[in-house]
């Protein structure tokens, strides 16, 4: 069956269907005065509206080069500290934050109609933490961490099929089994926005920006 024009699929889609999006009116007077509050309550109301893995989001890094990168990675969590991540220190994220420790997360819950957007620089936590972290996690997290070479070069599915059932073993026999590059990241957020989607176009951004004395709260035109 021939695939439909590019194009004309994109003109087809909608954005934000009523059958499927809810747009919440949201006042940005109320707004709490520190961003990981409202990021807290609207994660919540993001799991309870049925938003599929709402803790995933995307990390943008600038390599060794100064060259953008973004990818989807999962959320560790989020406290005074920053907003939590992992990787290989060794990975091609992990070497661009060894390179240039600043980042940027975007959050989308289309179910909401709601973006989170995070930027500030990145800190790596000690190896305990960070391996504490992984073991935190679940049976297929450690194994996939102890695969490892995480961005090499690979020369067969089955190479990878092989590394993968020896990195399962070891982390069903040895559950605090270490995987030595593992590391937990840090982003201490310096501007946070929080965008709400509105039918008429008529979005509320809320953006707060750090400031010496605590946080500045102001709106930006959608």
């Amino acid at each position: 069956m021939a695939h439909k024009d590019l194009h004309e699929m994109l003109r087809s889609l909608r954005v934000w269907s009523p059958e499927v999006t809810q747009l919440r009116p949201f006042d940005p007077d109320t707004a709490p005065p520190t961003p990981l509050l409202l990021f807290t309550s609207w994660f919540a109301q993001a799991v309870e509206a049925g938003q599929p893995e709402p803790h995933t989001m995307s990390l943008a890094t600038t390599d060794e080069e100064g060259r953008p990168d973004v990818r989807i990675v999962m959320l560790h969590g989020a406290d005074g500290e920053g907003w939590s991540f992992a990787t290989h220190a060794t990975s091609r994220k992990g070497r661009a934050l060894s390179a240039h420790p600043h980042a940027a997360l975007a959050f989308y819950w289309p179910v909401l109609g709601r973006q989170v957007r995070v930027r500030g620089p990145v800190t790596s936590a000690p190896c305990e933490e960070s391996q504490a972290d992984l073991h935190a996690r679940s049976t297929g997290a450690l194994a996939a961490a102890l695969t490892g070479r995480q961005s090499e070069q690979l020369a067969s599915v089955e190479e990878l099929r092989r590394a993968s059932q020896a990195a399962w073993e070891k982390a069903r026999a040895n559950p605090a089994e270490p995987s030595p590059t593992w590391t937990l990241y840090r982003l201490r957020p310096e501007v946070v926005e929080f965008f709400q989607g509105d039918a008429e176009r008529r979005h509320v951004r809320l953006e707060y920006r750090r400031t010496g004395f605590g946080w500045s709260r102001g709106l930006l035109w959608p």
